[in-house]
Formats: C-alpha cells, structure tokens, sequence
C-alpha cells in the first residue's frame, strides 16, 4: 500500500515541489505503556473527523499529499494499526505536520482498548 501511494505521489506532483515523503506505521505493541503484557487491541475511528482533519492540513504551506490508512477491528501483537504518509516540500514543512496529525489521530480519531491474556 504505502509503496502505491509514493509511486502515485511521485507521478503527479511537480518534482519542484517535492522533496520529502514521510511514513509512520504504526504497530500492536506486545505491552502495554506501563509494561502489562498485550494481546492484542480493540479500534475503531471516525471516518468524517479524520477526513476533515486530513483535507484541513493537505491546505498548509509546502504540504503536497497526505495519506492515512487506519485498520479497525479486533488487532493482534504484530498488527498494523496505521499508516500515516506526509509529502512535501521540505522536512521543515513535512516533519510538523506528521508529527501533529499523529497526535490529532491518537487523541480525538481513533478509539483504542487494549485486549490483555
């Protein structure tokens, strides 16, 4: 998936304008943040806030595409949970974007529930 997604960024956008593309996948842990052991988690998000909050930062300044996969369901150790893809113009305008989008996602799109043995 994210390899399609470079590709087709990379055939439409001036190359002028592109000089970074950043990737975050992230991934079922085996433990939780405070060390309990993991089986798995429990997501879901919502579709129209995450789609609003993407169209909102594909407008900033040196932002080209963005990007978002979310899986849902019942995850196991292992799994992914996201894929978050930022491309731009430089790592100054790209790295701020990630780095906030990311954690509009964690704390207002997406639901989590750990799921312990």
């Amino acid at each position: 998936m994210v390899d399609k997604w470079i590709q087709e960024i990379k055939a439409k956008i001036n190359p002028e304008q592109l000089g970074m593309i950043l990737v975050h996948n992230g991934i079922v842990r085996a433990s939780s943040k405070d060390g309990k052991p993991v089986k798995g988690m429990e997501l879901s998000f919502d579709e129209g806030k995450l789609d609003s909050c993407v169209n909102e930062f594909k407008r900033r300044d040196g932002i080209e595409d963005i990007r978002v996969w979310i899986n849902q369901g019942e995850l196991n150790v292992g799994d992914d949970i996201m894929y978050v893809l930022v491309a731009g113009r430089f790592r100054t305008d790209v790295l701020p974007v990630l780095q906030e989008l990311l954690s509009i996602i964690k704390k207002e799109i997406i639901k989590e529930k750990e799921v312990y043995p």
